[in-house]
């Protein structure tokens, strides 16, 4: 665990981290040192994330506001219910063009900087364009991903240029440079926002995918903006849990609390199976509500209150058997993440996501620009009947949730776990542990994980045999994750003191710094 007392930020790369702590010793406040820190996990984790992608935040102010950002990219305004129904598409192929929606990322760093920044786009941009041109050692979890890619990569002119070297993903500790990203940084940092969105470089974009049929056009490009939105949220052991609102899937998350408060979860063992039992069944009860209902609120009536109300919480919390696992399965398909936490001297707190999803994203990269374009379409739903239906100019149902708790009105823990799918689960995890169960930030991120997924559960390697037993003996199919579940980061705030405590995930590279 980390501690300080003015500053602090935690990322999943050392770089990241560093940068935003320079740019906190040097002034800047926690906005600033977030898009800081974001724009160099662009170069320092491609496969995470990206300027191609989208990005979410959660900000707490010293006077003690709570303000959401959705950064959220669009569909095409051509992608109308007579296109989808001529496509014969049932689903939105993740690798596909049409699985590509506008970057947000760009703009959501703009507006943040512009409504609670001091520094510049320009100057929150420098770090990341240095690390682009001269190149980064690749970090060891980094080179653990690359790998799973490769033929996604050697698939696109775009990806094998930019991506591999000499047809190869990077080895740990070897140099990777992207001339082409930093060339496009460069353009954005004089040219403002604009210069992503109009110009040469939405140029290459719409060009990119064209060239393989999107319907995706300059005026798509031009018309991104992100939106100001008042975060969903509930108590939880005399902390208010905030989180994005949809089109973003933290409701998700509060419903899971929402039916694990109806237990007396503070009781158990918080390493034991009847914690992991429990967890599991109310994940599993809110996912449902999730894929039933989550959706972009331009489109739909989304029943947040109902959703989030007690009697919802107690109508699902007796359809769980204490002894028995339920036969309810949820599909959780792979994606990547980037998340951060930063909380500056005047106690500005921001909860802070950008991510492409999948691994590379779509797997479409730019020749000319090094751009990686997301591929969140695939979070459409092809039934005309479902509130995510892809619609023109619609937001999809989308992953990633940053999160942040108050007590008494203030900023008490910024926190997010990313991770696709497997957010809701971490988030449920970091709260548990942190509020029911009184871990400091770095041992909530340690303890192991699992999750439902599918008709099985995976668990991670360090979660001991006995609980893997109990569990299959109350009828979980426990199968082994294939990779460690999540990574997320957490800085808490101690109003009292003065003090700040932080952690990072030991699932990826990076670290929690503060001074």
């Amino acid at each position: 665990m980390a501690l300080s007392r003015s500053a602090m930020a935690a990322t999943s790369s050392p770089q990241a981290t560093l940068a935003a702590v320079d740019v906190l010793r040097a002034g800047g406040n926690a906005v600033d040192a977030a898009v800081t820190a974001s724009a160099v996990l662009c170069v320092t984790e491609p496969h995470m994330t990206g300027i191609g992608g989208d990005c979410f935040a959660i900000l707490a102010t010293p006077e003690g506001k709570i303000l959401g950002l959705n950064g959220a990219g669009r569909s095409a305004f051509a992608a109308t219910p007579e296109w989808l129904g001529r496509s014969g598409l049932k689903s939105i192929p993740p690798h596909s063009t049409h699985a590509v929606t506008v970057p947000g990322a760009i703009d959501a760093w703009d507006e943040l900087l512009r409504a609670h920044g001091t520094w510049s786009l320009a100057q929150c941009l420098a770090p990341a364009i240095e690390l682009a041109e001269r190149g980064v050692a690749t970090l060891p979890r980094v080179a653990r991903d690359w790998p799973e890619h490769l033929s996604l990569l050697a698939a696109d002119p775009g990806g094998r240029r930019h991506y591999l070297k000499d047809g190869a993903a990077p080895l740990m500790g070897e140099s990777m440079a992207y001339p082409a990203l930093a060339a496009t940084l460069r353009a954005i940092a004089e040219g403002g926002r604009d210069a992503f969105y109009t110009g040469p470089v939405a140029q290459d974009m719409v060009q990119t995918l064209q060239e393989r049929g999107s319907l995706l056009t300059l005026e798509d490009f031009a018309a991104t903006q992100c939106d100001w939105v008042k975060p969903v949220s509930t108590l939880f052991a005399g902390h208010r849990i905030h989180e994005i609102p949809p089109s973003g899937q933290g409701l998700t998350v509060l419903i899971a609390l929402n039916i694990l408060k109806c237990f007396g979860i503070r009781d158990l063992d918080p390493a034991g199976p009847q914690r992991r039992h429990l967890d599991i069944e109310a994940m599993k009860r809110a996912w449902v509500l999730r894929n039933r209902h989550i959706a972009d609120p331009a489109f739909a009536t989304i029943p947040v209150e109902e959703l989030l109300s007690e009697t919802t919480a107690q109508r699902l919390a007796a359809t769980i058997d204490l002894r028995k696992a339920s036969d309810m399965a949820v599909t959780l398909p792979p994606s990547d993440t980037v998340y951060l936490a930063v909380v500056d001297r005047n106690r500005l707190c921001v909860s802070f996501i950008n991510s492409i999803y999948w691994g590379f994203g779509s797997g479409i990269v730019t020749e000319k620009t090094g751009i990686t374009l997301q591929n969140r379409g695939a979070g459409f739903s092809c039934d005309p009947s479902h509130p995510n239906v892809m619609a023109p100019n619609k937001r999809p149902l989308h992953t990633i949730i940053p999160a942040l708790a108050t007590r008494n009105g203030k900023a008490d823990m910024v926190f997010g776990v990313m991770g696709g799918d497997f957010q809701p689960m971490g988030h449920l995890n970091m709260v548990l542990n942190r509020y029911a169960f009184g871990m400091d930030p770095q041992e909530a991120l340690d303890l192991p994980r699992c999750v439902p997924s599918g008709e099985h559960v995976e668990t991670e390697a360090s979660m001991p045999q006995s609980v893997c037993s109990d569990l299959t003996a109350m009828g979980h199919r426990i199968v082994p994750a294939g990779e460690p579940l999540g990574g997320g980061q957490i800085i808490t705030v101690d109003h009292a003191s003065g003090l700040l405590s932080g952690g990072s995930d030991p699932r990826k590279d990076g670290f929690a710094l503060g001074f």
